[in-house]
């Protein structure tokens, strides 16, 4: 597939397309279908997916930047070393998801549904997550220094070896959450609790 700038495809079924190494930058993609790709080292900038189906598909040191994702199908998608920096997701299905590595920061991930999703080593710096549910998700290893996280529920979560400096545990869900020595240090002090080694 050729590399593309601007202008809008709508209803194309791209699920068999080579995908590997395209660059599209500020292209409009409606109800496009995705779903089972297998795509490495995709570029997308600027760009808006809306309606598209990338549900069971696999990405591989791809770029989503500054990427508007809406009305999309993630389930059960696969995404190793992608950098989705600067994008914003409303209204998403997330079911499934497993994300290992990458650089997701500044994304806006408000209000967003990731119950049972599988995020491992991604760098969530400055990204939205304020009220978003993440029930029973694994996050393990997150960078999520200076994240928004008022309202987070994290009810179920594994939450090991991930930066909780920025959660008040005040504003979010954390029953039955688990989390290691050093982050339940982190939650104590972030009540007012003085940790001592005595």
């Amino acid at each position: 597939m050729e590399s593309q700038q601007g202008g809008t495809v709508v209803g194309a079924d791209w699920s068999d397309e080579d995908l590997d190494g395209v660059v599209l930058e500020g292209v409009e993609l409606v109800d496009v279908d995705l779903s089972e790709a297998r795509v490495r080292g995709a570029t997308f900038t600027g760009c808006t997916f809306r309606g598209v189906l990338l549900n069971a598909s696999s990405w591989e040191d791809s770029a989503f930047t500054s990427c508007r994702f809406s009305r999309v199908d993630l389930f059960d998608a696969e995404l190793a070393r992608c950098k989705l920096v600067g994008s914003t997701f409303d209204d998403c299905r997330f079911a499934l998801l497993r994300a290992v590595q990458g650089d997701w920061s500044f994304t806006e991930l408000r209000r967003a549904v990731l119950d049972g999703v599988h995020l491992e080593g991604l760098r969530l710096r400055e990204a939205d997550l304020s009220q978003a549910r993440a029930r029973g998700a694994t996050l393990l290893g997150l960078d999520l220094s200076g994240a928004v996280l008022d309202g987070v529920d994290l009810g179920g979560a594994v939450l090991r070896g991930s930066d909780l400096s920025a959660l008040d545990p005040r504003s979010a869900r954390l029953e039955g959450a688990v989390v290691d020595a050093v982050q339940a240090v982190v939650l104590a002090e972030s009540l007012g609790v003085v940790v001592t080694g005595d």
